[in-house]
């Protein structure tokens, strides 16, 4: 439920993305990075307690009903750490104007994690929650730990896909209400936005487009006259997005959903400035959309030559992270194994039968 794998990805073309900022903004700093008068676009950068320490959010300067206020968009973990930095932006970054709107890309618990925070915080100025339903209503289930969403179903899945018994054991006994303290509530309600929808922000059009496989209804913001696109988790500099199967979705394809997903990017203007969750602000999107195939046809085919022998995703972890994966780690790395053999078997390359032992395996055809 974290962002991404910390696998980078195969990087053919970095030459050919740029970096316009030097620098970053310091946990409760804002630092602006592009806009015009009434349209202002502000970066700030909260901490994250995992091996990715970070994670961009976003302040846009908007007006709604009349009152010159702030759309935050993102939130980051709903803890103490997060909550102090926010509060140091609300006391120096803010000029005296409420946040009047929060926005989530998707809800993952650093994208959503001080929602319902935030809009209580700023509830006196109707501060209100913005996001797709499909990632509204997964993380109220999620939060609330109801069956099938729960810890006790993530295990049942990982042991299923043949996961080391220890870390079976050790994710068992440690994550039970990881999603839970990371998001300690959800607001009771919200506005819906959809792919294709114009969202209105400091006088400009946001255009939403929702992309699949890393979250259940991801939004992306691309705003033409700002010539920018927040991309949320969809499109990273540096780093691949984690793509994995969920209990839920146990037959789910989310690798394929995610590279027809990224079309979006090579449609969009050449020198557009990306705006990532994680990582530096970049242009260069359509390279990146192009490392990023290149990354994931490298994983496909090590993952396909690994079936030659019947395999669990389990068995595939050594082959595609072969450095040692702790149980938080590993928790990403199978889903991502996982997508990969689903991607294969798919496309006819893989076959999969579950074998006497309950333990689910895949072979070349």
């Amino acid at each position: 439920m974290a962002a991404v794998m910390q696998s980078k990805a195969e990087r053919p073309e970095e030459a050919q993305l740029s970096y316009p900022f030097a620098r970053v903004p310091a946990p409760g700093e804002v630092f602006e990075v592009a806009g015009a008068p009434g349209a202002r676009v502000r970066w700030l950068r909260m901490g994250l307690p995992f091996a990715l320490d970070h994670i961009n959010l976003w302040l846009l300067e908007d007006e709604i009903d009349g009152t010159p206020c702030w759309t935050a968009v993102d939130t980051g973990v709903g803890l103490e750490p997060t909550r102090a930095a926010w509060e140091q932006v609300f006391a120096t970054g803010l000029e005296g104007r409420p946040i009047k709107r929060v926005i989530i890309t998707h809800a993952h618990p650093d994208h959503l994690g001080n929602a319902d925070w935030l809009c209580a915080r700023f509830a006196d100025h109707g501060c209100r929650l913005t996001a797709t339903a499909g990632e509204y209503l997964w993380g109220r289930v999620v939060q609330q730990g109801m069956p099938g969403f729960g810890n006790d179903a993530l295990v049942a899945h990982f042991r299923r896909h043949g996961l080391a018994p220890a870390l079976c054991d050790e994710i068992e006994r440690g994550r039970r209400r990881y999603f839970a303290t990371l998001v300690p509530a959800v607001p009771d309600s919200f506005h819906r936005m959809r792919d294709g929808d114009t969202l209105t922000i400091g006088g400009r059009s946001w255009l939403v487009h929702c992309g699949y496989g890393h979250s259940t209804e991801h939004a992306s913001l691309f705003c033409p006259e700002l010539d920018l696109v927040i991309s949320g988790d969809m499109l990273l500099p540096r780093i691949s997005t984690n793509i994995a199967v969920s209990p839920n979705e146990p037959d789910a394809d989310p690798l394929k959903w995610f590279l027809d997903s990224i079309c979006l990017y090579e449609r969009l203007p050449a020198d557009v400035l990306v705006l990532p969750s994680h990582g530096r602000l970049f242009r260069g999107a359509r390279a990146r959309v192009a490392q990023l195939r290149s990354h994931h046809d490298a994983r496909l085919a090590e993952t396909l030559a690994a079936c030659e022998q019947a395999a669990s995703a389990g068995d595939i972890l050594p082959v595609m992270f072969p450095r040692g994966l702790d149980a938080h780690q590993a928790t990403f790395a199978i889903g991502e194994a996982l997508a990969h053999l689903h991607y294969l078997r798919g496309a006819g390359e893989v076959s999969s039968a579950t074998g006497a032992d309950g333990v689910i395996r895949f072979s070349r055809r």
